[in-house]
């Protein structure tokens, strides 16, 4: 097979890529630690304190997430022993377990939003204009339904 190598442009870009995406993770979880959060407490937060009555199937959590089951079910422990979370039994499906966003979650998810969203600006939307942001959103949006696709796939 004849290996397409890349370019130096394609290189840079590729490389940009994978340190803005890294320094990116950091920092954002730095700015999480002083509420003892990780980015992926704040995204299953998140997750159920927009889903219906805050609480959603542990499998559509897991895809929501883009974690594993097994990698989901360690984490909603150590959440459930923060008491941010609990798990519940789906009566429908006895095999089934939701994870629901308890007081204390939602309180503590109240709290950390207006931080985050703060982090999010100052560290990566505000360093773009306007036109920055859309063009970025129409070049990454067929990037990610692409690995969406290939994630769905059995």
């Amino acid at each position: 097979m004849d290996t397409p190598w890349l370019t130096e442009d394609e290189q840079r870009l590729w490389r940009t890529h994978l340190e803005v995406s890294r320094l990116l993770t950091h920092q954002m979880e730095r700015d999480l630690q002083p509420f003892g959060l990780t980015m992926n407490d704040y995204e299953i937060l998140v997750n159920l304190s927009e889903s219906e009555d805050h609480r959603m199937r542990m499998s559509d959590l897991a895809r929501s997430t883009l974690q594993s089951k097994s990698r989901l079910s360690h984490q909603i422990t150590r959440m459930e022993n923060a008491g941010l979370v609990r798990r519940e039994s789906c009566e429908s499906d006895r095999r089934g377990l939701f994870a629901v966003l308890t007081e204390h979650g939602w309180e503590t998810m109240r709290k950390v939003a207006p931080h985050h969203v703060e982090s999010a600006r100052a560290h990566f939307i505000d360093r773009m204009d306007a036109d920055g942001r859309a063009t970025l959103q129409t070049v990454l949006a067929p990037v990610r339904d692409h690995l969406r696709s290939l994630r769905e796939r059995p």
